[in-house]
């Protein structure tokens, strides 16, 4: 997406804003509540009517970037309630939109550092945190007509499950030795952004987004396991993947989309031997080496009838 005009005959596009804006916000809950603690990396990109800063060197119609970065912080510090991060992604893209006149779209990034409250003997600590893994993220636009879209995700959610994991009946060729199986370990890191249908800044009432960004990590995390005690089988990635993107879908109709990257990370068994001692070591679904490179890339979206995906 990018603003575009035609100049001396030519096709011209242009777009700017500030990368990697980085800001920490604690909220306290009264004197001797707990405290809220949020880490965001936000990236920030206006579409504005200043094509006279690029053919004239006329920066009278520039958001300096400079302006853009304060922004975050002053915005912050606007937010005396807790807010989640896509709330907050719309809050600064509706300002840049409705503040500044030749803005015509604003498009707001950020990823929310993964701080976790901790636990001391079984209790919750009032303002103690550690740092988790899987890494919430956002993308929201907002147009000066109002026109809203607000996709969220999670990065870096790494899942392993020792068995119940399988690939059979695959094209094999004079260049396949992957032997088939019904048994093996399954391991990916998922990466997936879901849309919601909301499309006007009118459309979103409250603030859905922390709640359902938790109950999407736990329905893909649940069907990629199963049942604690059986599990479920995978016949192969990509129909794990399906799995949990139509119960993604199933699940929250406010959903319209869904996308998934799971690649597949390689725990490859290990099999040792010597001239003088054929079995030093035996593969039984036991003892693995974990390699990361070259690793399988597989990924899909899924997404209602009529959804924009």
């Amino acid at each position: 997406m990018a603003a575009k005009d035609q100049i001396d005959g030519l096709n011209f596009q242009q777009r700017h804003g500030k990368e990697r804006v980085r800001v920490g916000r604690v909220w306290r809950h009264g004197k001797e509540g707990p405290h809220f603690f949020v880490e965001w990396n936000v990236s920030i990109t206006l579409l504005s009517d200043c094509i006279p800063a690029y053919v004239h060197a006329d920066n009278s119609d520039i958001v300096a970037t400079d302006t853009m970065k304060n922004t975050v912080y002053v915005k912050a510090k606007e937010c005396s309630e807790k807010v989640s991060v896509e709330q907050f992604a719309i809050i600064l893209a509706k300002h840049f939109t409705s503040f500044y006149q030749q803005v015509t779209t604003a498009i707001i990034k950020i990823v929310e550092k993964p701080w976790e409250r901790v636990s001391i003997d079984g209790q919750p600590h009032d303002h103690g945190f550690k740092l988790g893994s899987e890494r919430h993220t956002t993308e929201v636009f907002v147009k000066k007509n109002g026109a809203l879209g607000v996709t969220s995700g999670v990065e870096g959610l790494a899942l392993l499950k020792t068995t119940k994991s399988g690939f059979e009946g695959f094209i094999r060729d004079q260049n396949t030795i992957l032997p088939e199986t019904r048994e093996r370990m399954l391991a990916t890191e998922v990466s997936a952004s879901w849309r919601y249908h909301f499309d006007s800044l009118s459309s979103v009432s409250m603030d859905p987004f922390t709640e359902t960004y938790l109950d999407v990590k736990k329905v893909l995390v649940n069907t990629f396991f199963g049942p604690p005690k059986e599990g479920v089988y995978s016949p192969s990635v990509q129909a794990t993947l399906y799995y949990m993107a139509k119960a993604v879908l199933g699940r929250f109709p406010d959903i319209s989309s869904i996308q998934l990257k799971m690649p597949n990370i390689h725990f490859l068994p290990v099999n040792l031997s010597s001239k003088d001692n054929p079995v030093i070591v035996k593969f039984e679904d036991d003892v693995y080496l974990p390699t990361d490179e070259p690793h399988g890339s597989i990924e899909a979206s899924l997404g209602r009838i009529h959804s924009k995906m």
